[in-house]
């Protein structure tokens, strides 16, 4: 796999022990210290098989002194992978790669916007555009941190009706482009290392993988970039395959299972 980017951390990372995560938003975890910290949890997805007592998670600390929680939970370390829980980074990794022109597929992209407004009532991550040519290309970007033992990533681990709108804006955008002067894309950046490809979940959001297969037919495009998290740097890789067929989920009911109650052991391990 190709590497796009290494970036060193900025900061360095406390490591920690991970005692609970509730309210979505907040994590208790005892510092290598001794010192026990409320940290802020960005991510307020089901964080499936992430949020296990007595994991090794690092976090940051806030630059803002004035905030009212001093860490961020920033990585949990789960079957001896490390996995970037930070879900505010996807976008920000995404934005320098587009600075940078780190991304073989769309560097020949000059321009771009982030946050543009489209649609009914929807923003698109980013937007770019080629001056001389008159092109323009909407680019969503999905975090994806749910890895099962098959190697593959999988896209949302709970329900997600804002990612499945977010489909059918694309859908909408192209359109009424007949001249193919339009394109539109979904980036899935995986914050785990080593899956081989990453698939809609038919089983934690079947209207998404739906979705996900008409907008496909409807000309949007799908890629997908994985970032190696280690506690001094940030490797960012890909191309990674995005498989979009249907799939039996019979297996992955036994995973999700074996990670649905964080006081019990892990279910299956990687191979």
């Amino acid at each position: 796999m190709i590497e796009l980017a290494r970036w060193p951390r900025t900061q360095a990372l406390a490591r920690g022990t991970l005692i609970r995560r509730y309210k979505r938003f907040l994590a208790d975890v005892e510092l290598d210290s001794g010192e026990i910290v409320v940290a802020h949890c960005v991510n307020t997805g089901a964080m499936e098989g992430l949020t296990r007592p007595g994991i090794p998670v690092w976090l940051s600390a806030a630059n803002n002194p004035a905030r009212k929680l001093a860490w961020t939970w920033e990585l949990a370390e789960v079957d001896g992978r490390t996995w970037g829980v930070n879900t505010a980074l996807p976008n920000k990794f995404v934005m320098r790669l587009l600075e940078e022109r780190r991304i073989p597929w769309l560097d020949h992209w000059p321009d771009f916007r982030p946050e543009k407004k489209y649609g009914e009532k929807s923003r698109v991550d980013f937007w770019l555009t080629n001056p001389s040519t008159g092109c323009e290309h909407f680019l969503e970007v999905k975090n994806c941190h749910l890895l099962y033992p098959d190697e593959r990533a999988y896209f949302p681990d709970c329900v997600s009706a804002r990612a499945t709108e977010h489909l059918h804006e694309l859908v909408k955008s192209l359109a009424p482009r007949a001249r193919g002067d339009v394109s539109a894309e979904v980036l899935f950046v995986v914050q785990i290392s080593g899956a081989l490809a990453v698939r809609p979940s038919d089983l934690h959001d079947s209207a998404f993988a739906a979705a996900a297969r008409v907008a496909a037919s409807k000309g949007v495009q799908f890629s997908a970039i994985v970032v190696d998290h280690q506690p001094a740097e940030i490797i960012i890789r890909g191309p990674v395959l995005v498989d979009l067929e249907p799939y039996d989920c019979t297996q992955h009911k036994e995973w999700r299972a074996g990670n649905q109650n964080p006081s019990q052991a892990p279910g299956p391990a990687f191979a």
